[in-house]
């Protein structure tokens, strides 16, 4: 099926089985960062630095992502690259199992396996998950990617759920020997979903056309590349746009639940259940934003950089009435902390899945064949971002309490240097898709860059309704 614009259409089916690879990448990944950074705190009673650092580490390695997106450019192949970075990924999550279970008799030892075992890791997330998104958006149209991504993104978060409920009742009783076994299992498992999901996906795509397929890059090396995609104005918008969103996005994972335990008094299971109710959020923020791209709320609610900007611009309000939600408390007034959560779930959904979308869109902007190195770039971006994030709002939080004296000034304090960073992301998605700069770039002219973060005007709305019930 080849729409016009020339790019492959692979239906709402082939997106799906695109879901279930990144599902797979989901799942193996979950219980790295999860399961085992328990087991390293509770059961070995090992330093939270400690697991803390590894995670960061796997997040530092998907630097590469570029590389790796280069490399499929110059191979003219995705599907190879995905398959391979699965197999490392689960290589790599296996071992790491392994060395968690080795730090009891040999601590040394079993921590060092694991520092390697954490590097495959990002490694193989980095592979799989760039040329993965690469694919997608070589094989979605303009007007289906907002849809598309969503169904992927829900996906996967479906898949990280599922994981961590099977795997948690596999794991009791607990021995370490199950736990390898438990690993082994799900890595196993994932692994051969996502290989039968990738058959003939590829070679679907490039039956779109010559436009749709993927013929290798110009041979030249990796830096003069990367200079060139960076000298491109709309990728170097974009990158620092994903940046700055992206941490702002995630300083507040690793606060939110020990805010709402110290001011509110909330319990353990309390904390659990908002954030739940934040990831609720999320994914009805991500159906609104795919709806929206379908054309079924309307043509004026269409535009991805506007729900960019909207979404950033409503998750600084929502974590400005965290600030607010602080001040309450220590006045002793009530504050509707989860109905405030969930509305910050629900703008993070709206603007990420906007972002997405248009990372698939801007792909393909630019120089040819250079998709999987843009996208890398952006991925790359989004990981620094992630592994930063998490370390910078819990260092600044407690800070800002030594420096305060006070838990709800160090909270909200935190709180508000996000909300400024929203406010900056929100002006640099305003400015993507601008006019370019009047300085032209020294490099070839590239291919006309028509396409935007503004959605193509062809209405999907009867393609989405066509296959409601493959998509769902």
């Amino acid at each position: 099926m080849k729409p016009a614009g020339g790019v492959a259409d692979i239906g709402w089916l082939g997106v799906v089985r695109l879901g279930l690879v990144q599902m797979a990448i989901g799942a193996m990944v979950v219980l790295t960062t999860s399961t085992l950074n328990r087991v390293m705190v509770v059961e070995l009673a090992l330093p939270a630095l400690l697991p803390g650092l590894l995670v960061a580490l796997h997040y530092v390695v998907q630097i590469s992502r570029p590389r790796m997106g280069f490399g499929s450019d110059v191979g003219g192949r995705r599907t190879p690259w995905v398959i391979g970075g699965l197999a490392v990924l689960g290589l790599g999550a296996v071992g790491a199992a392994a060395a968690t279970a080795w730090m009891t008799p040999h601590p040394v030892a079993g921590i060092a396996l694991a520092v390697v075992c954490f590097v495959l890791i990002g490694c193989g997330v980095s592979a799989a998950g760039t040329n993965l998104l690469a694919l997608l958006a070589k094989s979605v149209p303009d007007a289906r990617r907002a849809p598309a991504a969503t169904i992927v993104w829900m996906m996967m978060i479906f898949g990280l759920a599922f994981t961590a409920v099977m795997a948690g009742k596999l794991l009791d009783p607990f021995s370490p020997g199950r736990m390898v076994a438990v690993m082994a299992g799900v890595c196993g498992l994932a692994f051969a979903v996502a290989a039968l999901a990738l058959l003939g996906v590829e070679r679907r795509a490039a039956a779109g056309g010559p436009a749709a397929a993927d013929a290798p890059a110009q041979a030249m090396p990796f830096r003069q590349a990367l200079a060139e995609v960076w000298a491109e104005p709309e990728a170097r918008r974009f990158t620092v746009f994903i940046f700055v969103s992206m941490l702002a996005f995630s300083a507040q994972d690793l606060i939110l639940e020990p805010f709402a335990g110290s001011i509110f008094g909330w319990t353990p299971g309390q904390t659990t259940q908002l954030s739940g109710l934040q990831h609720g959020g999320v994914l009805a923020g991500m159906l609104l934003v795919a709806l929206a791209g379908a054309g079924l709320l309307g043509r004026r609610l269409r535009s991805l950089r506007g729900w960019a900007v909207g979404g950033c611009i409503a998750s600084g309000l929502a974590l400005l009435g965290l600030v607010a939600a602080g001040v309450a408390a220590s006045a002793g007034r009530p504050w509707p902390l989860a109905a405030n959560v969930f509305v910050l779930g629900l703008a993070n959904g709206a603007f990420s899945i906007a972002a997405i979308a248009s990372m698939m869109r801007l792909a393909a902007v630019g120089r040819e064949r250079r998709e999987g190195m843009r996208i890398g770039l952006w991925g790359a971006a989004q990981a620094l971002a992630f592994g930063l994030g998490g370390m910078l709002g819990a260092g600044a939080s407690d800070l800002a309490r030594w420096l305060l004296g006070s838990p709800v000034l160090a909270y909200t304090s935190v709180f508000a240097a996000e909300a400024a960073l929203f406010v900056v992301a929100a002006l640099l998605a305003a400015r993507i898709g601008g006019p370019a700069p009047a300085a032209a770039s020294p490099l070839p002219t590239p291919r006309p860059r028509a396409q935007t973060l503004e959605p193509a005007r062809a209405d999907a709305a009867a393609a989405l309704g066509h296959n409601r019930g493959t998509a769902a």
